[in-house]
């Protein structure tokens, strides 16, 4: 029983990293859920994708692009955005339908799925665990596909979805739906898998996905 909460605690600690070129992972222990989460900065196109600050600090964007938008996958993952939007200005983004979220602030825009974010970062519809669920394309370093909740990867091992309990009341209806943007997803150039909740997949990510889905069908 001890070695899982050990080895969350020791994933914690990385540091930030290059998984591709101009791509920045790093994790930390999310204050709420008491689990290790990931978070990415795309430094090409300054896009920081579900980030809480890394334990380098602010400071670790200094002689850097700054960032200029904080894109949430799913609209509970603000995160510790609104730290990154003081220090730099950032823009607050998630999908249009889940805006409700944020109704007595902070203020977020909303984006349409299909939507160049930035150079290279593209928003695209997930939806079934909830509308507004996002993957983002990122056409850097091969090609990487950002996912939120609907796709998780914990410990770095096998692909999963999440427990059923936190998918909703009909868990096998809505793995189907995800498993169809899934189908759709593979249409895309991208050999890298990038997660909210688990490690980046570098290389293989396709074949990764694609039998992940096949699995299901």
């Amino acid at each position: 029983m001890w070695a899982r909460p050990l080895l969350r605690e020791l994933t914690a600690r990385l540091g930030i990293r290059e998984v591709l070129p101009g791509i920045h992972h790093w994790t930390r222990v999310h204050p709420r859920i008491r689990t290790a989460v990931s978070s990415y900065y795309v430094e090409p196109a300054g896009v920081l994708i579900d980030p809480l600050v890394p334990r380098e600090g602010l400071g670790w964007f200094e002689g850097r692009r700054y960032p200029e938008q904080v894109v949430m996958t799913i609209r509970h993952h603000l995160r510790e955005g609104q730290r990154f939007a003081a220090a730099f200005g950032c823009r607050l983004r998630c999908h249009e339908d889940g805006l409700h979220e944020f109704e007595r602030g902070p203020e977020v825009e909303g984006l349409p799925f299909g939507e160049e974010l930035a150079p290279g970062v593209t928003a695209l519809e997930v939806d079934a665990i909830s509308p507004d669920e996002t993957a983002l394309h990122l056409e850097y370093g091969g090609g990487a596909l950002a996912f939120g909740d609907g796709l998780t990867r914990p410990g770095g091992g096998s692909l999963r979805f999440v427990p059923n309990y936190l998918i909703g009341d009909d868990p096998e209806r809505v793995k189907r739906e995800l498993t169809s943007a899934f189908v759709r997803l593979l249409a895309l150039d991208f050999d890298t898998l990038l997660f909210a909740h688990g490690d980046p997949l570098v290389g293989g990510g396709k074949e990764a996905l694609r039998e992940f889905v096949a699995a299901r069908s």
